[in-house]
């Protein structure tokens, strides 16, 4: 195993004990609006802390881009952290989150982790290496037709969000998939379509720490995963499609048809 991912597992699974052991007390914690239906509480702080301590431990002159503290600039290599993808899941104590960790050089994703606390499921990737589930190698789905598709999405949640857009996308695909399903976090979907649970995905107005790791495991496992209007890179648009390669290429011709949609 390459000792950076090592790294980031370690500092997945202290984020990820962190958080399950917080869930007790959900009701006390102290959280805070940062915008419209866009939530942090202690404990996204507190995992981000750990997460930032373990790393800058063992590479201290590594970058850092986390959610809740920002920019750290560094030096080639940059780490793109999200310490609970799902808050709001979190605060209801739905359980749908996770944490994500991914290793940038000069822009280009090298490494990835996708950690699920409640149920123990570890998902990483290495550029070039392919992708795993708790030391398993994982393979995106063989479905082949929109028809036999079990699909993932994120409603638009923010103001600056285009429901309209949105709904168009929804309603050119809904009757004709096997199913759509909005689980509330990002990252965690996009490792289900890494691991065949999911054949596709998209979602609208994301962050850079919202899919850099899930992406990486999607096309280590086989898979394809770029900006859902230009097929360019998803973590600069913040708008994402991915799939096994046959329902990523159904999705993309379907959503080119729906008049009016385009980058927002």
């Amino acid at each position: 195993m390459h000792p950076m991912l090592n790294t980031a597992i370690k500092a997945a699974r202290r984020a990820g004990a962190l958080i399950v052991r917080a869930l007790p007390d959900i009701d006390r914690l102290q959280v805070e609006t940062k915008g419209r239906h866009d939530f942090v509480s202690e404990v996204d702080r507190r995992a981000e802390e750990l997460i930032i301590e373990t790393l800058k431990g063992a590479y201290p002159d590594h970058g850092i881009l986390a959610e809740e503290s920002g920019l750290a600039a560094g030096n080639e290599w940059e780490w793109v952290i999200d310490p609970l993808d799902g808050t709001t899941n979190f605060l209801h104590g739905f359980p749908q989150f996770a944490v994500s960790l991914a290793l940038r050089r000069r822009g280009r994703l090298e490494q990835a982790v996708v950690f699920d606390p409640l149920r123990d499921e570890l998902f990483t990737a290495t550029r070039g290496e392919g992708a795993q589930l708790n030391d398993r190698r994982i393979r995106v789905s063989r479905v082949a037709d929109l028809d036999s598709a079990l699909l993932g999405t994120g409603f638009p949640f923010r103001q600056s969000d285009s429901v309209r857009q949105w709904v168009a996308l929804f309603e050119r695909v809904a009757q004709s998939t096997s199913g759509i399903r909005r689980a509330g976090s990002a990252a965690l979907d996009l490792a289900y379509v890494a691991c065949g649970r999911l054949d596709g995905f998209w979602e609208t107005g994301l962050k850079p720490w919202d899919i850099a790791g899930g992406s990486l495991l999607v096309r280590e496992a086989g898979g394809l995963a770029s900006d859902l209007f230009t097929e360019g890179d998803p973590l600069e648009s913040g708008n994402i499609l991915a799939g096994n390669p046959r329902v990523y290429r159904l999705l993309r011709t379907a959503f080119a048809e729906v008049p009016g949609v385009g980058p927002i």
